[in-house]
């Protein structure tokens, strides 16, 4: 006869062998198997109406090759039998065989091409006032300007910029990059005039900032930005794919994916009223090198809730976060932010060298540190909210066509 074993109800779920964690509940998207139990569901909309999180952001970590890329992927398109949609800036042209399943293409945009994006779109009618407008265009333009001069705008160029926007936002119903541009070479009078001014001073205030936009209207960047978006631009789609592996080599890199995530913003915002949205940024680490964009993106993330979007990063390490400037600095700072305002983290494996920094800035245990290093093909470890779960990501035979990135590798 076995012996009886007393245990307060604290201590019972441990000792007992079939006892799993509870897991997010199964409504949403299959992920694949919780490894200590069960099937890991998850859906970024439902546990916030759920009030398990504060916010649907999510930043995904994994060295090449584990596997990050193919969730992401996957993911998306689960979330198509839902009614969502994916917005995805892609650095690199991998998202093209998911868009083609979808039943769309992707936007292909480089320089000289016949495709334009204006990331100076404004709303849909009525959506936001036009101070408002002219104040997030400005401060999209300040951030480009700031990223390409390698420094903060001084208070002149600030001013300057923001004068242009708010002058061509008069003169047009559809401000574009050139007419910026040749606002702030040839200010008005009457922009001038409000900060007390004459013309040549207000010129020669915006004249480095209108000197570096103007590599995106006329310099080597000319031909993505740099007009009205293109009538054969369509947004139907359940997924709009922004191809951008023409410039993924270019130092510019950062600029023309914030140029790009502004403009499927904008769009966003104009077709609020359409559902949820899920809004990735893939490389993430292009718009974080610069201050500039890293601000503006930071505080992109922090509306997510108001235009009802989840917005997924992804990076290769953690430290990705840190190495976005020197320590300590604003940049630095920025980046982590991003951290925190995404309630969702899903970390596959990391080089040894990365887990202490991992450990850091995740807040892992001591378990989870070592997991870190270790973890195989396809499994990561899930931090949501306050819970950590360790899930292996399953893909079904269907899928593996639209999240391969290995075929000129086995082709050889």
């Amino acid at each position: 006869m076995v012996a009886a074993h007393q245990a307060t109800t604290r201590h019972l779920g441990a000792a007992y062998p079939f006892a799993a964690e509870p897991g997010l509940g199964g409504e949403g998207v299959l992920v694949g198997r919780d490894l200590f139990g069960g099937v890991f569901v998850y859906d970024p909309f439902v546990l916030y109406r759920r009030g398990v999180l504060s916010n649907p952001n999510m930043v995904v970590f994994g060295q090449i090759g584990r596997g990050k890329s193919a969730f992401v992927k996957s993911y998306l398109w689960r979330q198509s039998v839902f009614g969502r949609r994916a917005w995805v800036v892609d650095p690199k042209g991998e998202y093209g065989p998911l868009a083609r399943a979808w039943g769309t293409e992707p936007i292909a945009l480089h320089p000289g091409g016949r495709l334009r994006l204006n990331p100076l779109d404004a709303p849909g009618q009525g959506e936001e006032s036009a101070e408002e407008v002219a104040r997030r265009r400005g401060e999209l333009l300040c951030s480009l300007a700031g990223a390409g001069l390698a420094r903060p705008l001084t208070p002149a160029e600030r001013t300057a910029v923001e004068l242009a926007v708010t002058e061509v936002s008069k003169r047009s119903d559809e401000p574009t990059l050139p007419l910026v541009v040749d606002a702030l070479l040839a200010p008005t009078p009457e922009a001038a005039a409000t900060v007390h001014i004459d013309r040549a001073g207000l010129a020669a205030d915006g004249r480095s900032v209108a000197l570096e936009l103007r590599r995106l209207v006329a310099g080597d960047l000319r031909g993505m930005f740099d007009g009205a978006t293109s009538p054969s631009v369509s947004l139907g789609g359940p997924v709009v794919v922004l191809d951008l592996s023409a410039v993924y080599h270019s130092a510019a890199l950062g600029i023309l994916m914030t140029c790009a995530a502004a403009w499927l913003q904008s769009s966003m915002r104009r077709g609020r009223n359409s559902g949820p949205v899920l809004l990735v940024v893939d490389e993430a680490w292009a718009i974080l090198a610069n201050l500039g964009v890293a601000r503006w993106l930071q505080s992109s993330w922090k509306l997510s809730r108001a235009w009802g979007v989840a917005n997924v990063a992804v990076l290769h390490r953690v430290s990705d976060l840190s190495a976005a400037g020197v320590a300590g600095s604003e940049q630095v700072s920025l980046s982590q932010g991003l951290l925190a305002d995404s309630e969702t983290r899903v970390v596959y494996a990391q080089p040894p060298s990365e887990r202490a920094g991992a450990t850091a800035l995740l807040g892992l245990s001591e378990t989870e540190e070592e997991l870190v290093g270790r973890l195989g093909r396809g499994v990561a470890l899930w931090k949501v909210g306050g819970r950590a779960f360790l899930v292996q990501h399953r893909l079904s035979v269907h899928e593996r066509p639209l999240v391969d990135t290995d075929a000129r590798m086995a082709a050889g």
